[in-house]
């Protein structure tokens, strides 16, 4: 469902909550750059919108197996909030490598790092 026209670089995410509910989400492009969204960034926010926070794993699929960017590493890493969350990069062939959001942001800023 991505919407890509620009880059041609389609990206689809599978967030699981906690409660085992699923969040999907598919990258939006813009003619504007800056203000194209990602499918993490998606996910997460359909979550959030409706009132889940706890999240488990996300999955994150692309022709090529690309890895968030930074921005999405530091929005899965911030809603981590009770636990490291399990990242699952996968790419268009069905191979697979498993991750954590601590791994692809160490040291990452959260909430609680503040409080």
């Amino acid at each position: 469902m991505a919407y890509a026209p620009y880059s041609h670089y389609q990206v689809g995410a599978a967030l699981l909550t906690a409660n085992g509910e699923i969040f999907a989400g598919c990258n939006v492009e813009n003619a504007s750059f800056g203000m194209t969204q990602c499918a993490e960034r998606i996910a997460i926010g359909k979550a959030i919108s409706e009132g889940v926070r706890d999240f488990v794993a996300i999955a994150v699929i692309t022709e090529d197996g690309g890895t968030p960017c930074g921005a999405c590493r530091q929005i899965i890493h911030e809603f981590a909030t009770a636990r490291d969350i399990t990242v699952v990069v996968a790419d268009a062939r069905g191979r697979y490598r498993v991750t954590s959001s601590d791994a692809l942001l160490p040291g990452g800023f959260r909430l609680r790092d503040g409080e």
